[in-house]
């Protein structure tokens, strides 16, 4: 539970850098930031494996690149689904979804797979 709840805040953050840097993604109260967060993490769990399964030969014809349509599309329908969640189009759901896979990669690579923060050390 504690690792749901720490990356539901990554994918907040994420999110949130997303509203900043592109103006078609708002949000209408930080409530809604949290909740987008939460459903976004519940979509990815349950929706997207079953459609990754269902656009498999489509993504190996492009050599994986129709997976940021499906990030994208992901974030679409957590836009959708929650009201006061709002994004502009397709580009702007597409950016928001690479700009919540970078800050997602970069925050989970300081994060074990125990949800705890790891330490790195460099040996001489």
């Amino acid at each position: 539970m504690v690792g749901f709840l720490l990356r539901a805040a990554i994918t907040a953050l994420g999110l949130w850098v997303a509203s900043e840097l592109l103006s078609g993604v708002t949000f209408d109260a930080p409530s809604k930031l949290i909740l987008a967060a939460v459903v976004l993490g519940v979509v990815n769990a349950v929706v997207r494996p079953l459609a990754f399964i269902l656009t498999l030969p489509i993504t190996v014809v492009t050599l994986g690149l129709f997976l940021l349509v499906l990030n994208a599309g992901m974030v679409g329908l957590v836009a959708w689904l929650i009201p006061g969640f709002q994004i502009s189009g397709f580009w702007t759901a597409l950016g928001a979804a690479v700009i919540v896979s970078l800050v997602s990669w970069a925050a989970s690579s300081a994060i074990g797979t125990n949800g705890r923060i790891e330490i790195f050390t460099a040996k001489r």
